[in-house]
């Protein structure tokens, strides 16, 4: 299926489902709608990072900390985090990422809830062509390098800080 055709659920201000519609529809009318964020790590505790393909629906080209994706109509944050996880890293048999934070996204132009997880990689990774140009797992010090150097996915970024402002250890 091509993914500007996926059902999404849309959302209101309380994450409440208000109705469904296609990706390519939520995206072009700005409905808010749900997404995942999962920070991965390998058996070292580096971090997988990635820069999207340039072919992707929103932030084409950017590079993002987080692997992740929209949450499917009917679908639970907590299935979409572990199918995102595997499809993106290119895996199987991955452990449910550990559930974080929640947060509401906004731009001005776009808006959508993230769950933001985390999950330990210890597979080697063949993440999907379509989805990812480049990736590596990078330590915490070398990824805080990077973020004044790379230009970054927007929502990632504020994922990444509210996770950084929560205390949560990364280390």
């Amino acid at each position: 299926m091509n993914p500007a055709d996926e059902i999404l659920d849309i959302v209101d201000e309380q994450d409440t489902v208000i109705g469904q519609a296609r990706r390519a529809d939520a995206y072009a009318r700005n409905m808010r709608h749900r997404c995942v964020f999962i920070l991965a790590r390998d058996a070292a505790g580096r971090i997988f990072v990635h820069r999207r393909t340039p072919q992707k629906l929103v932030f084409p080209s950017l590079y993002d900390m987080f692997v992740g994706g929209v949450v499917g109509a009917g679908e639970s944050y907590d299935g979409a985090a572990l199918r995102e996880a595997e499809e993106e890293l290119g895996v199987c048999g991955l452990p449910q990422p550990v559930p974080l934070f929640k947060f509401l996204y906004e731009n001005g132009e776009q808006s959508w809830w993230s769950a933001v997880y985390e999950v330990r990689c210890e597979l080697p990774v063949d993440p999907q062509v379509e989805e990812v140009a480049w990736h590596g797992f990078l330590p915490l010090a070398e990824l805080e390098r990077r973020i004044g150097a790379w230009e970054w996915v927007p929502d990632g970024l504020a994922a990444w800080r509210r996770l950084r402002a929560s205390g949560i250890d990364l280390s």
